[in-house]
């Protein structure tokens, strides 16, 4: 009984010991397994779980917004916490306009928008196309004047928004539309 104890404590106390020194235990050969030692090969390492990355604040707003889709258009609709009763034709419908959209879902995100598309094209800091990140607002329409629509990009040139009455809250791919394409005004990062 003895020696069994001192086998044990002899093989936990080597085991421990390696583990301590990750470079020597690699060198020592693989050690024969025994009844008392229960094959300790390995140095112990203890378990961390996988990094997992935040996601950024784009990210966060274009789930938020692609939580809503198939939500009714509704003029004057949308608000921090989501949808509303809009106002004029959209009042008997609970639901987002394009910048009601814009605005829940970046305040998702912790970032405060104005629920007005000129307001939102005011916020933020304005960046090229080229430099577009999951969770930008994309400006639309409006001459020389203030945008008159607003949609959040999603990525691979997808965007999501709420277009117009009679209509739900959907993606489209503004980079393959003519339509968008030809009245794109610009871009901001809120936040």
């Amino acid at each position: 009984m003895i020696k069994l104890r001192l086998a044990i404590t002899g093989a936990l106390f080597t085991a421990l010991a390696l583990s301590a020194d990750p470079a020597r235990a690699a060198s020592l050969p693989p050690r024969p397994c025994s009844r008392v030692d229960l094959c300790i090969r390995q140095p112990w390492r203890p378990l961390t779980p996988p990094k997992q990355s935040r996601p950024t604040r784009g990210e966060i707003a274009a789930a938020a917004a692609l939580a809503q889709l198939g939500v009714p258009f509704s003029w004057g609709g949308g608000s921090a916490g989501g949808p509303t009763a809009g106002i004029g034709r959209g009042a008997r419908t609970r639901g987002f306009d394009c910048s009601g959209l814009t605005l829940y879902a970046w305040a998702r995100a912790g970032v405060a928008l104005g629920h007005y598309t000129g307001t939102q094209f005011r916020q933020g800091r304005h960046v090229p196309l080229s430099a577009r990140r999951m969770g930008d607002l994309l400006f639309f329409g409006g001459g020389t004047g203030d945008p008159t629509h607003v949609a959040l990009y999603l990525g691979g040139g997808l965007m999501i928004h709420a277009p117009k009455t009679g209509d739900v809250v959907k993606k489209t791919n503004f980079l393959g539309s003519p339509y968008y394409r030809a009245v794109f005004r610009g871009m901001t990062r809120p936040g």
